[in-house]
């Protein structure tokens, strides 16, 4: 009898193995595998959830046509960005972008979760158990940010004419611009004024990679990093360029009371931008935090206006 108990338990778990098998390529064409900084990561085609960890995701997600179920709370005009408010107005916010709550994420059952290495490396094994989550390598890459939302979304058609667009765009500012300058590319300085120092914005920065997808050059060409720090107004030759783009870092008194005192100081006044005449005040959400294709449209926008070209359609 107890033999024959083995024999029938023994059948049973072979008939449930064989009752299995199919099952795995049937999920495998429900999913894709998708490459990004932190590996690869099987993403489910049909996503209808999405969680957002970081400014330039959200842009991305909404620039897509779609509106995240999660998203975390903006570095300025708190909760959201104004541009992006209306789209976002019902939607829940999962805590900051540098520390997201895993249980408010966990709490909106996402399908997808994008994030970025820069931030999240070391949450990424505990936002993957929630769910699939797909990573860019930085937060000021849109380009990367939008291929890979878009990917993720299954939206990559969407993403494509998203960038074609742009690409349109610039090629109509760059036409106008030659006409209007002396001589092209301009050098470019972005010059974000804190209440104690001055930063020096350059390539690996998001204003920096818009500027040069336009075709801007920049100060201090050899280095690489997000940009540097400027504490006393002797460094400022460093930053000669033909045009600056000033974003003031807040509305604080002392914001403005610094900036105005870099400006009165006899160097400034003997820099290339200023002396032409050529410093322009720029939006602080377009410019440094938007980190999308969104908010990169939003500085061409700027650009044309500067520049009074007339405008092209989006």
């Amino acid at each position: 009898m107890q033999v024959n108990r083995i024999k029938r338990w023994v059948l049973m778990l072979a008939m449930c193995v064989l009752v299995a098998v199919p099952v795995t390529p049937v999920m495998a064409s429900e999913t894709k595998t998708i490459i990004h900084a932190m590996g690869s990561t099987e993403v489910p085609k049909k996503v209808l959830r999405v969680v957002t960890l970081f400014q330039g995701a959200t842009d991305s997600v909404v620039a897509l046509g779609v509106t995240p179920v999660g998203v975390v709370d903006s570095w300025a005009q708190l909760p959201t960005y104004d541009y992006l408010r209306e789209v976002l107005a019902n939607v829940a916010h999962v805590g900051l972008e540098t520390q997201p709550n895993l249980e408010a994420i966990m709490a909106l059952k996402p399908d997808v979760i994008i994030g970025t290495k820069s931030r999240h490396e070391k949450i990424y094994r505990q936002l993957s158990q929630i769910a699939p989550t797909v990573m860019t390598e930085n937060v000021y890459d849109f380009k990367t940010t939008l291929d890979l939302t878009a990917e993720a979304l299954n939206k990559q058609e969407k993403g494509q004419q998203l960038w074609r667009a742009f690409q349109q765009r610039i090629t109509a500012f760059r036409k106008a611009i030659k006409q209007h300058e002396a001589k092209w590319p301009l050098t470019a300085a972005v010059l974000n004024v804190r209440a104690d120092h001055l930063r020096l914005y350059l390539k690996q920065s998001f204003s920096g990679v818009v500027l040069k997808e336009i075709g801007f050059q920049f100060p201090l060409p050899k280095e690489n990093g997000w940009g540097v720090k400027l504490k006393t107004k002797e460094a400022l030759p460093s930053v000669n360029a033909d045009v600056f783009f000033i974003i003031l870092q807040s509305d604080d008194a002392a914001v403005r009371q610094n900036y105005d005192a870099w400006r009165a100081h006899p160097l400034w006044q003997m820099l290339t931008a200023p002396k032409n005449k050529q410093v322009y005040e720029v939006d602080n959400v377009a410019w440094l935090l938007s980190g999308g294709i969104l908010g990169a449209e939003q500085i061409l926008d700027q650009l044309y206006h500067m520049y009074q070209f007339p405008q092209t359609e989006r």
